[in-house]
Protein backbone atom coordinates (compact mmCIF):
# COMPACT_ATOMS: atom_id res chain seq x y z
CA UNK A 1 0.00 0.00 0.00
CA UNK A 2 3.33 1.99 0.64
CA UNK A 3 4.12 1.80 -2.83
CA UNK A 4 0.94 2.62 -4.24
CA UNK A 5 0.55 6.09 -2.30
CA UNK A 6 3.97 7.18 -2.60
CA UNK A 7 2.76 6.45 -7.06
CA UNK A 8 -0.23 7.97 -6.42
CA UNK A 9 1.31 11.31 -5.27
CA UNK A 10 3.82 11.33 -7.80
CA UNK A 11 1.38 10.88 -10.33
CA UNK A 12 -0.88 14.07 -8.94
CA UNK A 13 2.53 16.33 -8.65
CA UNK A 14 3.38 15.45 -12.48
CA UNK A 15 -0.19 16.87 -13.19
CA UNK A 16 0.27 20.00 -11.46
CA UNK A 17 4.20 20.39 -12.44
CA UNK A 18 2.13 20.72 -16.27
CA UNK A 19 -0.63 22.81 -17.44
CA UNK A 20 -3.20 19.49 -17.75
CA UNK A 21 -4.75 19.80 -14.10
CA UNK A 22 -5.28 23.82 -14.32
CA UNK A 23 -6.06 23.55 -17.94
CA UNK A 24 -8.90 20.75 -16.59
CA UNK A 25 -9.79 22.29 -13.54
CA UNK A 26 -10.41 25.65 -15.80
CA UNK A 27 -12.10 24.80 -18.25
CA UNK A 28 -14.86 22.72 -15.73
CA UNK A 29 -14.87 25.82 -13.73
CA UNK A 30 -15.75 27.88 -15.98
CA UNK A 31 -18.37 25.99 -18.19
CA UNK A 32 -20.15 24.90 -14.79
CA UNK A 33 -20.12 28.43 -13.38
CA UNK A 34 -21.63 29.44 -16.74
CA UNK A 35 -24.26 27.17 -16.19
CA UNK A 36 -24.70 27.38 -12.29
CA UNK A 37 -25.31 31.14 -13.22
CA UNK A 38 -28.31 30.25 -15.88
CA UNK A 39 -30.07 28.13 -13.88
CA UNK A 40 -29.89 30.21 -11.08
CA UNK A 41 -31.13 32.64 -12.41
CA UNK A 42 -33.92 30.88 -14.31
CA UNK A 43 -34.93 29.05 -10.73
CA UNK A 44 -35.14 32.63 -9.43
CA UNK A 45 -37.51 33.87 -12.28
CA UNK A 46 -39.52 30.84 -11.87
CA UNK A 47 -39.89 31.08 -8.00
CA UNK A 48 -40.87 34.82 -7.99
CA UNK A 49 -43.59 33.64 -11.04
CA UNK A 50 -44.48 30.63 -8.56
CA UNK A 51 -45.50 33.00 -5.37
CA UNK A 52 -47.43 35.64 -7.98
CA UNK A 53 -49.53 33.07 -8.84
CA UNK A 54 -50.20 31.31 -5.96
CA UNK A 55 -48.02 28.09 -5.85
CA UNK A 56 -46.28 26.08 -3.98
CA UNK A 57 -41.97 26.33 -3.18
CA UNK A 58 -40.05 24.79 -6.05
CA UNK A 59 -37.60 22.51 -4.70
CA UNK A 60 -33.67 23.74 -5.09
CA UNK A 61 -32.30 20.05 -5.16
CA UNK A 62 -34.24 18.84 -8.36
CA UNK A 63 -34.42 22.36 -10.06
CA UNK A 64 -30.79 23.09 -9.85
CA UNK A 65 -28.72 20.47 -8.15
CA UNK A 66 -30.14 17.50 -9.83
CA UNK A 67 -29.55 18.66 -13.21
CA UNK A 68 -26.25 20.24 -12.13
CA UNK A 69 -24.68 17.00 -11.54
CA UNK A 70 -25.83 15.75 -14.16
CA UNK A 71 -24.35 17.96 -16.56
CA UNK A 72 -21.58 17.92 -14.48
CA UNK A 73 -20.92 14.51 -15.24
CA UNK A 74 -21.45 15.32 -18.82
CA UNK A 75 -18.79 17.49 -18.86
CA UNK A 76 -16.44 14.77 -17.52
CA UNK A 77 -16.81 13.08 -20.64
CA UNK A 78 -14.83 15.42 -22.10
CA UNK A 79 -12.35 15.81 -19.78
CA UNK A 80 -11.57 12.39 -18.37
CA UNK A 81 -9.54 11.40 -21.32
CA UNK A 82 -7.48 14.45 -20.96
CA UNK A 83 -6.67 13.33 -17.85
CA UNK A 84 -6.11 9.81 -18.51
CA UNK A 85 -4.04 9.90 -22.35
CA UNK A 86 -0.60 10.29 -20.26
CA UNK A 87 -0.74 7.18 -17.52
CA UNK A 88 1.08 5.11 -19.32
CA UNK A 89 1.33 6.64 -23.16
CA UNK A 90 3.78 8.70 -21.52
CA UNK A 91 5.73 6.59 -20.23
CA UNK A 92 6.10 4.59 -23.06
CA UNK A 93 6.91 7.83 -25.40
CA UNK A 94 9.98 8.48 -23.21
CA UNK A 95 11.54 5.12 -22.74
CA UNK A 96 10.54 5.45 -18.87
CA UNK A 97 8.40 2.27 -19.20
CA UNK A 98 11.11 -0.13 -19.10
CA UNK A 99 12.20 1.28 -15.85
CA UNK A 100 9.28 1.51 -13.95
CA UNK A 101 8.31 -2.16 -15.23
CA UNK A 102 11.65 -3.22 -13.80
CA UNK A 103 11.60 -1.39 -10.70
CA UNK A 104 10.96 -3.58 -7.69
CA UNK A 105 7.42 -2.28 -7.64
CA UNK A 106 4.37 -4.99 -8.22
CA UNK A 107 2.35 -4.26 -11.91
CA UNK A 108 -0.87 -3.87 -9.83
CA UNK A 109 0.55 -1.24 -7.28
CA UNK A 110 1.94 0.67 -10.21
CA UNK A 111 -1.76 0.42 -11.99
CA UNK A 112 -3.45 1.20 -8.48
CA UNK A 113 -1.24 4.50 -7.97
CA UNK A 114 -1.66 6.03 -11.09
CA UNK A 115 -5.40 5.42 -11.52
CA UNK A 116 -5.43 6.59 -7.90
CA UNK A 117 -3.53 9.91 -9.26
CA UNK A 118 -6.04 10.41 -11.79
CA UNK A 119 -8.76 9.75 -9.62
CA UNK A 120 -7.54 12.36 -7.24
CA UNK A 121 -7.13 15.25 -9.84
CA UNK A 122 -10.70 14.14 -11.02
CA UNK A 123 -11.89 14.86 -7.31
CA UNK A 124 -10.35 18.22 -7.71
CA UNK A 125 -11.43 19.15 -10.78
CA UNK A 126 -15.10 18.35 -9.09
CA UNK A 127 -14.17 20.50 -6.06
CA UNK A 128 -14.47 23.37 -8.26
CA UNK A 129 -18.36 22.63 -8.51
CA UNK A 130 -18.81 22.72 -4.99
CA UNK A 131 -17.73 26.12 -4.98
CA UNK A 132 -21.37 27.21 -6.46
CA UNK A 133 -23.17 24.37 -4.66
CA UNK A 134 -22.62 26.03 -1.56
CA UNK A 135 -23.35 29.88 -2.53
CA UNK A 136 -27.12 27.21 -2.57
CA UNK A 137 -26.63 26.37 0.83
CA UNK A 138 -25.52 29.89 2.03
CA UNK A 139 -29.10 31.44 0.09
CA UNK A 140 -31.43 28.87 0.21
CA UNK A 141 -31.87 25.02 2.16
CA UNK A 142 -31.28 22.59 0.03
CA UNK A 143 -31.10 19.45 1.32
CA UNK A 144 -27.81 18.19 1.85
CA UNK A 145 -28.06 14.25 1.77
CA UNK A 146 -29.00 14.33 -2.33
CA UNK A 147 -26.11 16.43 -3.00
CA UNK A 148 -23.54 14.07 -1.16
CA UNK A 149 -24.82 11.04 -2.85
CA UNK A 150 -24.70 13.03 -6.20
CA UNK A 151 -21.12 13.65 -6.13
CA UNK A 152 -20.63 9.87 -4.79
CA UNK A 153 -22.09 8.83 -8.02
CA UNK A 154 -20.27 11.39 -10.06
CA UNK A 155 -16.94 10.03 -8.13
CA UNK A 156 -17.70 6.37 -8.88
CA UNK A 157 -18.72 7.01 -12.58
CA UNK A 158 -15.54 9.17 -13.40
CA UNK A 159 -13.42 6.61 -11.37
CA UNK A 160 -14.68 3.59 -13.83
CA UNK A 161 -14.00 6.10 -17.13
CA UNK A 162 -10.45 6.82 -15.54
CA UNK A 163 -10.21 3.47 -15.53
CA UNK A 164 -11.01 2.65 -19.33
CA UNK A 165 -8.95 5.48 -20.14
CA UNK A 166 -5.76 3.68 -17.94
CA UNK A 167 -6.31 0.96 -20.08
CA UNK A 168 -6.43 2.32 -23.18
CA UNK A 169 -3.35 4.49 -22.28
CA UNK A 170 -0.96 1.10 -22.21
CA UNK A 171 -1.93 0.11 -25.32
CA UNK A 172 -0.18 3.43 -27.71
CA UNK A 173 2.91 5.51 -26.88
CA UNK A 174 0.49 8.53 -28.62
CA UNK A 175 -0.95 10.34 -26.44
CA UNK A 176 -3.63 11.84 -28.69
CA UNK A 177 -4.80 8.62 -30.03
CA UNK A 178 -5.18 7.06 -26.04
CA UNK A 179 -7.47 10.55 -25.57
CA UNK A 180 -9.47 10.17 -28.51
CA UNK A 181 -9.92 6.04 -28.07
CA UNK A 182 -11.29 7.19 -24.49
CA UNK A 183 -13.24 9.36 -25.72
CA UNK A 184 -15.09 7.04 -27.98
CA UNK A 185 -15.13 4.64 -25.78
CA UNK A 186 -16.64 6.65 -22.84
CA UNK A 187 -19.43 8.52 -25.22
CA UNK A 188 -20.37 4.93 -26.46
CA UNK A 189 -21.48 4.15 -22.90
CA UNK A 190 -22.72 7.40 -22.44
CA UNK A 191 -25.16 7.18 -25.41
CA UNK A 192 -26.60 3.13 -25.09
CA UNK A 193 -29.00 4.01 -22.91
CA UNK A 194 -30.23 6.90 -25.58
CA UNK A 195 -30.11 3.78 -28.23
CA UNK A 196 -32.14 1.19 -26.47
CA UNK A 197 -34.32 3.47 -24.57
CA UNK A 198 -37.31 2.45 -27.39
CA UNK A 199 -36.31 -1.12 -27.91
CA UNK A 200 -36.98 -3.97 -25.03
CA UNK A 201 -35.70 -6.83 -26.64
CA UNK A 202 -33.44 -8.88 -24.34
CA UNK A 203 -30.18 -7.15 -26.29
CA UNK A 204 -31.34 -3.94 -25.81
CA UNK A 205 -31.82 -4.11 -22.15
CA UNK A 206 -28.66 -5.16 -21.58
CA UNK A 207 -27.22 -2.96 -23.37
CA UNK A 208 -29.01 -0.39 -21.85
CA UNK A 209 -27.94 -1.73 -18.86
CA UNK A 210 -24.75 -1.70 -19.56
CA UNK A 211 -24.88 2.50 -19.87
CA UNK A 212 -23.04 4.89 -17.56
CA UNK A 213 -25.99 6.73 -17.41
CA UNK A 214 -28.37 4.42 -16.39
CA UNK A 215 -26.55 4.36 -12.88
CA UNK A 216 -26.20 7.33 -12.54
CA UNK A 217 -30.11 8.09 -12.47
CA UNK A 218 -30.60 6.93 -8.83
CA UNK A 219 -27.33 9.09 -7.30
CA UNK A 220 -28.44 12.17 -8.77
CA UNK A 221 -32.14 11.71 -7.26
CA UNK A 222 -30.13 10.75 -3.74
CA UNK A 223 -30.87 7.49 -3.95
CA UNK A 224 -27.98 4.93 -2.78
CA UNK A 225 -28.38 1.73 -4.89
CA UNK A 226 -26.08 -1.23 -4.04
CA UNK A 227 -26.76 -2.35 -7.77
CA UNK A 228 -25.41 0.71 -8.92
CA UNK A 229 -22.33 1.12 -7.01
CA UNK A 230 -21.57 -2.93 -7.56
CA UNK A 231 -22.16 -1.47 -11.33
CA UNK A 232 -19.50 0.79 -11.37
CA UNK A 233 -17.07 -1.02 -9.30
CA UNK A 234 -17.32 -3.93 -11.42
CA UNK A 235 -16.52 -1.35 -14.46
CA UNK A 236 -13.84 -0.04 -13.20
CA UNK A 237 -11.96 -3.92 -11.11
CA UNK A 238 -13.04 -5.72 -14.54
CA UNK A 239 -10.64 -2.24 -16.44
CA UNK A 240 -8.07 -2.51 -13.91
CA UNK A 241 -7.52 -5.80 -14.25
CA UNK A 242 -7.23 -5.72 -18.12
CA UNK A 243 -4.89 -3.17 -17.65
CA UNK A 244 -2.29 -5.43 -15.66
CA UNK A 245 -3.01 -8.02 -18.40
CA UNK A 246 -1.90 -5.24 -20.55
CA UNK A 247 1.08 -4.66 -18.85
CA UNK A 248 1.79 -8.34 -18.32
CA UNK A 249 2.05 -8.53 -21.99
CA UNK A 250 4.05 -5.49 -22.21
CA UNK A 251 7.02 -6.87 -20.09
CA UNK A 252 6.89 -10.43 -21.52
CA UNK A 253 7.24 -8.31 -25.53
CA UNK A 254 9.85 -6.23 -23.65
Amino acid sequence: MKNVLLICRKELRSYFASPIAYAVMAIFGLIFGWVFFNASRDFVRFTLLQSQEGGGPVSVNDSIIRPLLGFAGTIGLFLIPMITMRVFAEEKRTGTIELLLTSPVKDIEIILGKWLGAVALYACVLLMSILNIALLFAWGKPDLKPVLVGYLGLLLQGGCLLALGTLISTMTKNQIIAGIATFFLSLLLWLLSWYTAFDTTVTSQVLGYLSIVTHFENFGKGVLSSKDVLFYLSLTYFSLFLTARSLESLRWRA
